[in-house]
């Protein structure tokens, strides 16, 4: 199935709290409940939201939480990006391309309703624009300008919906 189980357990964890349970024992069970539900029922790859949302409500109904199930609602998935594919598409040295490309991403980003996005691969994204084999100072400064730039970006899109970003 198409879908983040991580992205998943949030929102029943969630609903939970919601309901007034704290620190839910239950959210991995029911998180792979509705992944094997999924799996046998739906021959497609790609599960809709309002699916994946009935599987949920359904099996929380079924182990006798009809109060955390009326609590369920999903947020939008994670948005992810890989600063090295990005680098990648750029060219050894062209930091103003990257840049060009990370700003279309993040307005991209910033249009849609996601509330998260996670940031991959900036250490080895920073090594390809610097064309470096070891870790230097002009990387660190490379470094520290993309994290800038994505606050930056972030913080200047007049969004009603708050968004959180990851960078790893």
């Amino acid at each position: 199935m198409n879908y983040d189980r991580n992205w998943l357990s949030s929102a029943v964890v969630r609903a939970a709290e919601s309901a007034g349970y704290k620190k839910w024992w239950l959210t991995t069970h029911v998180t792979e409940s509705v992944s094997s539900f999924l799996q046998q029922e739906f021959d497609e790859n790609i599960v809709t939201i309002s699916r994946l949302e009935k599987a949920v409500r359904s099996v929380l109904k079924v182990i006798g939480y009809s109060d955390v199930a009326n609590c369920f609602q999903t947020l939008p998935p994670p948005v992810r990006v890989s600063l090295f594919d990005l680098a990648k598409r750029s060219g050894t040295g062209y930091e103003l391309v990257f840049f060009g490309l990370l700003r279309e991403r993040l307005s991209e980003i910033l249009c849609s309703p996601t509330q998260l996005v996670e940031f991959s691969g900036l250490h080895a994204g920073v090594k390809q624009l610097k064309n470096a084999k070891h870790w230097n100072r002009d990387c660190s400064r490379l470094t520290d300008e993309i994290v800038i730039f994505i606050r930056s970006e972030i913080a200047a899109a007049n969004r009603t919906a708050q968004l959180q970003f990851q960078l790893t």
